[in-house]
């Protein structure tokens, strides 16, 4: 009768439990790094903003000081990457396509020089975004995705993706039992 049992429930459970309702309960979260460069380096402090298919900004960051930046918490797309001078002007760009089983891409944007000095320069965070290297250009993407569409686990894990991304930063998990005094 155990066995009866333990059958019934392995099946109902294998029934229940479609792949089409475990890929509505799992949202995919992509997340776009990248550097901006020009002819002299990194461009450190330069405002990075992220660009939908839509054609509207869906996220600012200030590069950190190797010009490194990251957008994360976001869903499926072809996006843009444009660095602004301080005009406002876009000095460069570049593309990046998320989709399913390839949520994450890395991109350079290289700027020419002709194109920073007719911007009026980079950095500073020309468009206002915060700044305060890897964290603060994760910060600032999670901040934008959570204000264009409301506060959401995807864009806080996606926040916390970024900033960990930046840092080079790996979370440690312990599968043991915890540490008892030596003996």
């Amino acid at each position: 009768m155990k066995k009866f049992f333990a059958l019934a429930l392995a099946v109902t459970l294998t029934l229940g439990t479609s792949p089409a309702s475990v890929g509505a309960q799992a949202q995919a979260v992509g997340l776009i790094a990248g550097t901006a460069s020009g002819p002299s380096g990194a461009l450190a402090g330069a405002t990075v903003q992220l660009v939908n298919s839509a054609g509207s900004i869906v996220g600012s960051a200030v590069a950190d000081a190797a010009g490194g930046f990251s957008f994360g918490g976001l869903g499926a797309g072809t996006f843009t990457v444009q660095v602004v001078g301080v005009n406002g002007a876009v000095v460069g760009t570049s593309t990046a396509t998320l989709a399913a089983g390839a949520m994450s891409a890395t991109v350079t944007v290289s700027a020419t020089a002709t194109a920073i000095a007719a911007a009026g320069g980079v950095g500073a965070g020309a468009a206002g975004a915060a700044a305060g290297g890897g964290a603060g250009a994760a910060g600032a993407a999670a901040g934008a995705a959570a204000a264009a569409g409301g506060l959401s686990t995807a864009a806080v894990v996606g926040g916390i993706a970024a900033a960990a991304a930046v840092a080079g930063t790996v979370a440690a998990v312990a599968a043991g039992p915890p540490a008892g005094p030596s003996r």
